[in-house]
């Protein structure tokens, strides 16, 4: 309520309108007769108002280790409700008060009162990508989409780190970037799903969970659980009692807090069957239908899902069938598009290629890399810019001589190990794969792209060979 009236039941005068600032106000005596009441709130001349509580918690990154996130309720009046959704990271500036409801800590004793935060401004950290991208990176991204490369360049920037899996990399990228819903007849009564689920199946070490942090880190909205970690109520909704009104809450679970981003599933085998169940609705209707305690209602879960497994007895056997790998029933397996299998091959080539990547990447990543860099740098300035006698350049010279020389043969003796098939190390000095492919985008610009591609592109298929797609169906 904004303002309230009241009528005096004595006399039948109209009192007020009285303004509310923090609490209800109610007349002592009728200006008209005197009375001391009773008086009732007179609702035809009451000005009411929207208002809405939401509950802002600590986002889980800043968060500090062994801690649980800290909550605080937020009120939201006039025309700020509606503004964040489930989810979201915010900004609220308001201010700290206390709520008039008495925490009942003791029968006696000291009173401890509730606090919660007036909203005066919401701000959104992530919100939509309009505001996020600026001309120059919407025009930028405009340029790069007309390259004849630009697949190839978008597959090579996920997951950088990353040695090989190109076809993983190809299915996450599709995943991120997603599809177009459709909606059948003029009614829209049949909806089709345009997120594309992922199912990665692999043998232990092949850096699953590490592309799952990757897309989490990427995606626009996402948000990240474990299998073992994950309940069905989650995953889902689920219902809770408020403590303070009694009243029975709806809260959201992962899938309706990642509507149009992306959820991340680690460990999927190891969850239990019936949290797994829960789900199925989730990744095909994308709506999770609830009905618990006199609630039923239907929640928006419009979120691409990607899952990490490992296959049955740990290892993949390529003798049996994907299906029989993996400990995953058939109705949750046919919900998936893209099954990506990683296996741990045995090839002396690429072993000695993955390991001469992860050693560089080490060197690469190490905190004090850029000041070792600098002080190599100036050795060799100073050593080229030597101004001493002939007798030093010439034992300067010969030492680089001799030291050049000796890497020579240790480079060719190292490639005549590998298998005598290679002229040269594929990678450069910073560890990068050296090959003819095109210049992988920075990660930034492969951020802003996807906003950009979920927010403004629904591509449209055209010139489709329709015998041969339904040749490959059958």
């Amino acid at each position: 309520m904004k303002t309230i009236a009241y009528d005096c039941l004595s006399c039948g005068v109209v009192l007020g309108p009285y303004r509310i600032v923090n609490m209800e106000i109610r007349p002592e005596v009728c200006v008209s007769c005197g009375n001391r009441g009773p008086f009732r709130p007179n609702q035809l001349k009451t000005e009411y108002g929207n208002h809405q509580l939401i509950e802002l918690q600590e986002t889980p990154g800043s968060v500090p280790p062994g801690r649980v996130p800290r909550h605080k309720s937020v009120v939201l009046l006039g025309d700020l409700t509606d503004i964040a959704r489930p989810g979201e990271e915010i900004e609220v500036t308001g201010i700290y008060m206390h709520s008039n409801t008495i925490i009942p800590k003791r029968s006696n004793g000291f009173p401890v009162f509730s606090t919660i935060i007036e909203a005066n401004c919401i701000q959104k950290r992530h919100g939509s990508s309009s505001t996020l991208l600026s001309e120059d990176d919407k025009r930028k991204i405009r340029d790069l989409s007309n390259d004849p490369q630009i697949g190839e360049r978008i597959f090579r920037s996920i997951a950088p780190s990353i040695f090989g899996h190109r076809h993983v990399k190809a299915g996450i990228a599709l995943a991120l970037f997603g599809g177009c819903h459709k909606e059948s007849g003029s009614s829209g009564m049949h909806r089709v799903r345009g997120d594309i689920n992922v199912l990665l199946l692999g043998d232990p070490g092949t850096a699953k969970s590490q592309i799952l942090k990757y897309a989490e880190k990427t995606a626009p909205r996402a948000v990240f659980t474990a299998g073992k970690g994950a309940s069905a109520v989650g995953l889902t909704a689920g219902v809770h009692k408020d403590p303070i009104t009694k009243e029975w809450t709806l809260e959201g679970g992962a899938l309706v807090l990642a509507d149009q981003g992306v959820c991340l599933i680690d460990e999927f085998d190891k969850m239990n069957e019936q949290d797994r169940t829960s789900i199925h609705e989730a990744m095909e209707q994308q709506t999770i239908s609830v009905s618990k305690a006199g609630i039923v209602t239907s929640l928006q879960a419009r979120c691409a899902v990607i899952a990490a497994a490992n296959p049955i007895g740990g290892r993949y056997d390529p003798s049996y069938s994907f299906a029989e790998n993996v400990e995953l029933t058939d109705p949750i397996l046919q919900r998936f598009d893209v099954l990506c299998v990683l296996q741990d091959t045995v090839d002396p080539v690429i072993d000695e290629q993955l390991a001469t990547f992860v050693v560089n990447s080490h060197h690469r990543s190490h905190p004090d890399h850029a000041r070792y860099e600098a002080q190599l740098q100036e050795q060799r300035l100073g050593n080229n810019g030597h101004d001493g006698t002939n007798n030093n350049c010439d034992t300067d010279d010969s030492r680089r001589r001799q030291s050049s020389n000796e890497q020579q043969r240790l480079d060719e003796d190292d490639r005549m190990d590998v298998g005598n098939n290679t002229d040269k190390s594929p990678f450069d000095d910073l560890g990068q794969m050296v090959d003819d492919g095109p210049e992988p985008l920075s990660q930034d610009l492969l951020k802003k792209y996807i906003m950009y591609a979920r927010a403004y592109v629904k591509p449209i298929l055209h010139d489709i060979d329709t015998e041969k797609v339904t040749y490959i169906y059958l």
